[in-house]
């Protein structure tokens, strides 16, 4: 089927004119369409098209052949032999293991004995016959009265072999009848276990009247 379409003149359409040129169009494809002379496609498929940018190309040198590689030969590699060590004839023999023995059980330390005790040399003994210091005659008629005390150091033998004045009565002439008797006094000697040894020990002397 023919369509006749409008001459249209040379000059360029006015937007009007293109109007109706489309508006045509429209009406004859859609008279096509329902005369059924054009059918339209069941099912258009949508293309998305993304423009990337061009990839720079290097074109390669035809004068410049690269070379073939050579194929690689592989060998088996061969698997490690058990290595035996020789042992040498004059090697010196194996060090034998010392086995630890059970520590010796130690007798627990036995207690020193105690140091003998030192005694003090003596003077009250009975048997030593020591003499009484005389009272001084002047002392009783002054009525001077006291108690003396010395200082005695007493040797092994039990002899004085120094007497000092330890606490004087308050009377020189009862401290020098003291001192004069106590010289010619008799010990006991101090002893350190069996043995006799030198020592000092103080002596006390009372002077009173009322005796």
């Amino acid at each position: 089927m023919n369509v006749l379409l409008p001459h249209t003149a040379p000059n360029r359409l006015s937007p009007a004119g293109l109007g109706m040129v489309v508006l045509l169009h429209a009406l004859v494809l859609w008279g096509l369409l329902r005369m059924n002379v054009i059918t339209l496609p069941a099912s258009l498929s949508v293309l998305t098209v993304s423009l990337l940018p061009p990839a720079e190309v290097t074109k390669p040198n035809p004068a410049i052949v690269p070379p073939k590689p050579r194929p690689v030969e592989r060998r088996p590699t061969p698997l490690p032999q058990p290595t035996q060590l020789a042992v040498a004839a004059d090697s010196p023999a194996p060090t034998p293991i010392a086995v630890a023995q059970a520590p010796t059980p130690v007798a627990p330390p036995v207690a020193a004995a105690p140091a003998p005790a030192q005694t003090q040399p003596r003077f009250d003994a009975d048997y030593l016959d020591n003499p009484k210091p005389p009272y001084p005659s002047i002392s009783r008629r002054m009525g001077e009265q006291g108690r003396v005390v010395l200082r005695v150091r007493v040797d092994a033998q039990g002899l004085p072999i120094d007497v000092q004045l330890h606490a004087s009565s308050g009377s020189e002439r009862l401290d020098a009848s003291a001192l004069q008797t106590v010289r010619r006094w008799k010990f006991i000697p101090a002893r350190l276990g069996n043995d006799a040894v030198a020592a000092t020990v103080l002596v006390p002397i009372a002077f009173s009247l009322k005796e």
